[in-house]
């Protein structure tokens, strides 16, 4: 007779998840549709429903037993099974399934929105004297919170810009290691946006791997490279290709795409998601079922929305580009830096569709063309079906000190820009408007 410690318990998945198909490996966009997801185990329906439950029934006492060994890292492996909504669902691990097919990655995580992983994941991997690097720009709150709440713990942090050449990014990781060593600490984590919010620039994140990897060369442990890849990802840069050791999102932008819903994705291998995932067992960070239920049926279409929205961008910043209103465009698609340009062919497959507008003039110009908008709605967020506009140093960037929004480059006519899937036409007929009134 089996030990009942040893019998593993049955997971909602308990058939062979088909990836190939006679040699051909099958594209994400087709494993969207019902990959981690057996019908058989929700009475035949098609869809995975929303489990709205808070706990879940335990087979037997010793099947509990074994759960709560596996969550609280008594015995290695990880949850073989349900436990409680605070820790794992249905909806939860079908989406973390689905998301880590698109980052080819071997783990992944969601949370209830882009900033509580980006937190959970900063706690997660550093400690008290421990230093972080990171690029700049940063998305404002993830700046703030590694500068002023990290800080009231004694984690410290260096900066490089996002076009940085590998000799500056070796520099500041050297003196990230003597700082830490003065303060009895670690350099914990290496933290990258690209591209960076709002300037588009790009990171070299081949570099930055390298960089690392020599600094560490012959010791045991080295800090992750983190990427936040809201911007382009997944469909127009896949990071732990080049790289990146763990992939940021907010779920909310490009990957939910319809601007009904907050949350946030980690993608990595199961060794770098494994301490986050404990603290956000702590923490209570998870998405809730009913969101993640909602990703589910956005990931479907993720890749035929973002492929319109690309080609409108493409089309919108051809107009653009040349009008008599327009100072410049931060459009991947239309980089002018050889150094941007090379990161951009050895690390995008496609030029995204959120970029950098700069009106011509300053403030009052950037919120007259704002204000004269009818098609495109001024709303901060990007990634979704609709056209949204803002500005970024009045708005989502407002609490960055203003030198250093000068030496980021976010200046009063910076209006970034989010194309959704409307008519190109028309976007091009409301952006022409709009700026006749500047």
């Amino acid at each position: 007779m089996t030990d009942p410690i040893d019998t593993p318990t049955p997971r909602r998945k308990p058939k062979p998840e088909v990836t190939t198909l006679g040699g051909r490996e099958l594209k994400p966009s087709t494993l969207m549709m019902g990959f981690g997801y057996d019908p058989a185990l929700s009475e035949g329906s098609l869809k995975p429903p929303i489990f709205l439950t808070s706990t879940f029934a335990f087979e037997s006492a010793e099947a509990g037993k074994r759960h709560f060994e596996r969550i609280t890292g008594v015995r290695e492996g990880g949850a073989e099974g349900l436990v409680y909504s605070r820790f794992n669902g249905p909806n939860q691990e079908i989406l973390e399934d689905r998301l880590g097919i698109w980052d080819g990655a071997e783990d992944a995580l969601v949370f209830s929105s882009g900033m509580s992983a980006i937190a959970t994941l900063l706690l997660a991997w550093c400690s008290a004297g421990d230093v972080v690097v990171h690029s700049g720009p940063l998305y404002a709150a993830t700046e703030g919170f590694i500068g002023k709440v990290l800080g009231k713990y004694g984690v410290t942090y260096l900066d490089f810009p996002a076009g940085a050449s590998r000799e500056e990014i070796d520099s500041v990781i050297a003196r990230a290691k003597e700082q830490a060593a003065r303060q009895g600490g670690k350099l914990a984590l290496v933290y990258l946006e690209s591209p960076a919010n709002p300037t588009n620039a790009l990171v070299d994140i081949e570099a930055v791997a390298a960089a690392r990897d020599a600094a560490f060369e012959g010791e045991e442990a080295r800090p992750p490279v983190a990427i936040d890849n809201t911007f382009l990802g997944p469909l127009w840069q896949r990071p732990l290709k080049h790289g990146a050791d763990i992939v940021v999102y907010s779920l909310t932008k490009y990957a939910g795409g319809h601007s009904d819903l907050v949350a946030g994705g980690l993608s990595g291998s199961k060794a770098m998601m494994d301490p986050i995932r404990a603290l956000r067992n702590t923490m209570g960070t998870i998405c809730d079922p009913n969101t993640a239920w909602m990703l589910l049926r956005s990931l479907e279409t993720l890749e035929i929305r973002m492929e319109k929205a690309g080609r409108n961008a493409a089309a919108v910043c051809a107009f653009l580009k040349d009008h008599p209103k327009v100072d410049g465009l931060g459009y991947l698609g239309m980089i002018e830096d050889s150094h941007q340009q090379d990161i951009f062919r050895r690390h995008c497959t496609g030029a995204g569709s959120t970029f950098s507008l700069f009106v011509k003039g300053g403030e009052a110009e950037s919120f007259r063309f704002l204000d004269s908008l009818c098609v495109a709605k001024l709303a901060v967020s990007l990634g979704g079906t609709e056209t949204l506009a803002s500005h970024p140093a009045a708005m989502t960037h407002l609490s960055v000190p203003a030198e250093r929004k000068r030496a980021l480059g976010i200046t009063d006519n910076l209006v970034r820009i989010s194309i959704g899937i409307e008519d190109a036409g028309d976007l091009i007929a409301d952006f022409d408007q709009a700026l006749a009134a500047v």
